[in-house]
Parts: C-alpha cells; structure tokens; sequence
C-alpha cells in the first residue's frame, strides 16, 4: 500500500466522481483507475462503486475512508516536523586550490541537498594561510597537507589530534595523492614525457613551485632530502593558477599532484605529465577540525560530508592519482 494510492482513494471519494479527481489530481483517469484496483486487491474488499450520480464508498470504503484520511494527517505531519527540525547553522571551510578544484563543487552539491539550511562558507587558499586561519578560529575545518601535522603527534595515518601552533586540532588522514611531473605540450622539449620518473631523472628540469611555507613544498623538500635531490628551481610562486599559467606558458615545470590539471577542460592538450615514483613522492591530505567540543551540529554534520564526498570521488575514478585511506573504527 503506497499514500498515493491513499491520496487517490480519498480525492476521489471527495469529488464523487473518477474523472473530476482525475483532474484534480493531474493525473490520467487509467491510472487513477489502476491504482484503486491494485488497491482494492490487497485490501481483498471493494471500497468504490458506480453509481449513476458518480462514483460513491461502500460500506468498507466508508471505513477504510476515515483512516486513510488519519493517516494522510499523520504523514503530512512527520514532513512539517522533520522539515522543522532540519540542521541549521553555518560552517566554514578552507580548501587549498588543487583539493578545490575537484571536491568543492560535488560537496557543496551534496551539502545543499542533505542539509539545505546549513550556510557553507568556503575559502580557497594556500594550505600554509588555511592553517593559520584554523588556528585563528577563523574556519571550523580545513584540508591541510603538510606531514608534521600528522607525524608522532596525531599518529600515522590515521584520526587523531595535533598540536600545531599550540592549538589541538582534530586530524583525520582522508588520502593518499601521488605527485606528478607536469609540463606543457604546447612548447618544444627534447622528448615525451615517459609514464613515470624518479625524482633523481629531472637534474636539469627547470622547476616552478611554491615556497616553503606550504603543505606541497614542505613534503616535496621531504622526498628530494631522502633522494638526496637538489632540483632546479627557476621560479617560486605561492598560487596555483599562476604556477599553472607559467607552466602552460613553458616557463618550466612542476611536481605537482594530478588534480592541479583540473580545472583545465583540454588539459590533455596543454599538458602531459609522468608519475613521480619516489616513494616519499606523495602527500596526505588531512582534514582537520576544531576540537569536537568547539565544533557546532553543522560543522560536525559537514565533516561526516566531506568525508563521503573524497570517498566517493576517489571510489568513482573522479579523483585520479589519489588512494583513499581506511580507518578501523
């Protein structure tokens, strides 16, 4: 028994006939038709019957009648409570620009339609100014990657707290990125890039990154120090799309993780790209929070979404280059 076909049955005993509740209802007669006869079939007792002046309730119809309405109120009510009592508040968030250009989007999609009320505040910025805007209490979470945050203070890879700048964050290891070589196709090079590269094969690639206040270089310094690797670096640029837009222009080339090509649709065309396979070569990207005591209901609510969304991504292929991580609860 569906409501619908309680809606349908009520409407029609209302009108007293098939085809003005037919109309009412905006739906064909046949299938107002079929519905009361699947109906009535489960119920195994006739509830209408034609007569010349429309159609009318027999003596069960008449029965079935007044509950069907009861529990038509009563359904309409458990939708007024549950929309009455739905999540509200805001949170704020802050996305570094490659983790933006592939979650932003599907978790403020999935936000809006699990938690229309919640008002998301995001900022996108240099993982090195999102920490210091957490620690600031000027955002309620972050995804962060610098490696100290998740070392002997909040344990390897997997949820616990850190102390970063004396404060106690809430740290939860989401995934693994692999790092890249990225260059463009656009300018002449001696050759293609191969599928893969060690760190020790770019000697003479001229190199654009950020500066060492942020998550990226901070563990690309940890995997050239193990390669015992001195890179080329010919420019130093603290923005994403500037390091992109000077890559596209051949100015040189960066390590960076698959999804800096993101926001390009024709990046196959621009740039081509080899996987770096030092094994220090990738970074985690942690989400971390306030403590849970400082987080409200929609900030706790949004951290479980966050959560579903890099999960999602990365199961789906969306996120290439990426390993999800797994926590035993």
């Amino acid at each position: 028994m569906e409501l619908r076909q309680l809606r349908y049955f009520v409407r029609i005993v209302e009108m007293g006939s098939m085809s003005r509740a037919a109309r009412e209802l905006d739906v064909v007669q046949s299938t107002l038709s079929q519905q009361i006869t699947r109906l009535e079939s489960e119920l195994a007792v006739r509830l209408l019957q034609r007569t010349p002046r429309g159609v009318v309730p027999t003596e069960a119809g008449v029965a079935f009648f007044r509950e069907a309405q009861l529990a038509l109120r009563h359904a309409d009510q458990a939708v007024r409570s549950a929309q009455q009592s739905r999540l509200s508040g805001s949170v704020s968030l802050g996305l570094a620009p490659t983790t933006a250009t592939i979650l932003a989007l599907p978790l403020m999609q999935a936000m809006r339609a699990r938690y229309p009320d919640v008002r998301l505040h995001m900022v996108e910025s240099m993982s090195g100014h999102l920490a210091e805007m957490l620690n600031a209490r000027a955002l309620d979470m972050a995804v962060l990657f610098d490696s100290r945050l998740h070392g002997s203070e909040a344990g390897p890879a997997r949820p616990g707290q850190a102390r970063p700048g004396g404060r106690r964050w809430q740290v939860h290891p989401l995934i693994e990125e692999r790092l890249f070589l990225i260059r463009s196709r656009r300018h002449p090079h001696a050759s293609p890039l191969p599928a893969s590269m060690a760190l020790a094969d770019l000697a003479l690639e001229p190199l654009i990154l950020p500066t060492g206040q942020h998550g990226l270089r901070s563990t690309l310094d940890t995997a050239f120090a193990q390669a015992r690797f001195t890179p080329h670096v010919v420019l130093e640029v603290d923005s994403l799309s500037m390091v992109m837009a000077a890559v596209d222009a051949g100015l040189g080339s960066s390590l960076q993780p698959w999804a800096a090509m993101g926001r390009f649709e024709d990046a196959a065309q621009r740039f081509e790209s080899a996987l770096i396979t030092d094994k220090d070569a990738q970074r985690t990207n942690l989400l971390c929070s306030l403590s849970e005591d400082e987080l409200s209901p929609a900030a706790l609510a949004a951290r479980v979404v966050l959560v579903d969304c890099v999960r999602e991504l990365v199961q789906s292929g969306a996120w290439s280059g990426t390993e999800a991580i797994h926590h035993d609860h």
